[in-house]
């Protein structure tokens, strides 16, 4: 059985297969219009969603599947207390494959220490969403022809912004890939998502403004600053209209430039960009759709699609500091940590630094 909790679950080999799949899947859909008849999948939502929830049950439903679950914590027992291990294991009984969405980071992992079905991890708090990552792959993929050779840019919430930690580690394994991390010092990448980057040797740069490199940008990836991950509403309030991107500040960027956004978007994009052919974000959900269906098939072994990803040797103990860390509130769970590359001990759960 697999899961898919963090997009290094997954081989670059195996990322390859999905990608072909879901372009026969876009080729000739009905190929695949029956292949999971008889499955169904149970979205559980602790968390609002529109695109990866709706595009999940669609996915299932264009495989012939069926779909369960609900679509926020409140309509579920969670509301009186029951844990996500408990969660997973009653619906596990029920369906064949789940998708959790948690506000907890690492609450996917949680879930699948118990699940008897797989899990996948339609995001976890401000920890990372290697499905939209899959989106993000097809859409590139199939915008620039090609996964390396390529200067992305990050833009807005890279603190908590699980989009861009995917992204991440996803495009680190390409050649030639590298980053500009354009934030305000608050929404600043995460160290642990730094030590990753240096851990590969990845080439980066670190600046607040979004108008310097933009000539340099092959992608430029818009992300939204998350009022819901902040404590402090007033801190919201100095940082969210940080960067707007017009058709004025387009005029500098390559006329082949990818705009990117992993939505839902409040100002940080403005309309007018809509119309630009560079923007590509609704062609992105609709890819999100299909990468799904090819996840699904694989996770379900529909075509016997083989199997490979990248395992961590886990070691008890050690409490996480993590205040979002799902070890906080979750009870009975076991403190787990592994080892990384620079020989810093880490959460299992969340990837925080012990």
């Amino acid at each position: 059985m697999r899961h898919l909790l963090d997009i290094a679950d997954l081989s670059v080999g195996e990322i390859g297969e999905m990608t072909e799949t879901a372009e026969d899947i876009i080729k000739n859909p009905e190929k695949y219009m029956g292949i999971c008849k008889g499955k169904k999948l149970a979205t559980l939502f602790f968390e609002p969603s529109t695109r990866t929830r709706l595009s999940f049950e669609a996915a299932m439903i264009d495989l012939g599947g069926q779909v369960i679950g609900f679509e926020s914590g409140t309509n579920s027992s969670a509301s009186k207390g029951e844990s996500v291990r408990d969660t997973a294991r009653v619906v596990g009984n029920y369906a064949d494959i789940i998708a959790m969405r948690h506000p907890s980071e690492g609450a996917a992992f949680a879930a699948a220490e118990v699940s008897p079905v797989p899990i996948i991890n339609a995001g976890d708090g401000g920890h990372c969403h290697p499905t939209q990552t899959l989106a993000d792959i097809l859409t590139i993929k199939r915008e620039a022809g090609r996964l390396d050779n390529l200067t992305i840019g990050l833009c807005g919430d890279l603190k908590y912004g699980r989009t861009v930690h995917s992204l991440i580690e996803a495009m680190i394994r390409y050649k030639n890939v590298s980053f500009v991390l354009i934030s305000p010092e608050e929404l600043a990448l995460p160290d642990y998502m730094l030590d990753v980057l240096d851990e590969n040797g990845a080439e980066y740069k670190i600046t607040e403004s979004l108008d310097r490199f933009m000539p340099n940008l092959d992608v430029l990836y818009m992300t939204r600053i998350q009022k819901e991950r902040f404590d402090d509403l007033t801190e919201y309030e100095r940082l969210k209209d940080s960067y707007v991107l017009t058709n004025e500040k387009l005029i500098c960027a390559k006329k082949n430039m990818i705009i990117l956004h992993p939505l839902p978007r409040v100002n940080e994009i403005s309309p007018e960009v809509d119309s630009d052919p560079r923007a590509a974000y609704f062609r992105q959900t609709y890819n999100g759709k299909i990468m799904r269906m090819a996840l699904i098939i694989k996770l379900l072994d529909c075509k016997n699609v083989k199997c490979g990803g990248v395992s961590k040797k886990y070691y008890l103990g050690y409490k996480c500091k993590n205040k979002k860390c799902i070890t906080q509130t979750e009870y009975g769970l076991t403190e787990k940590n592994y080892i990384d590359k620079n020989g810093l001990r880490r959460c299992a759960y969340c990837d925080s630094l012990i």
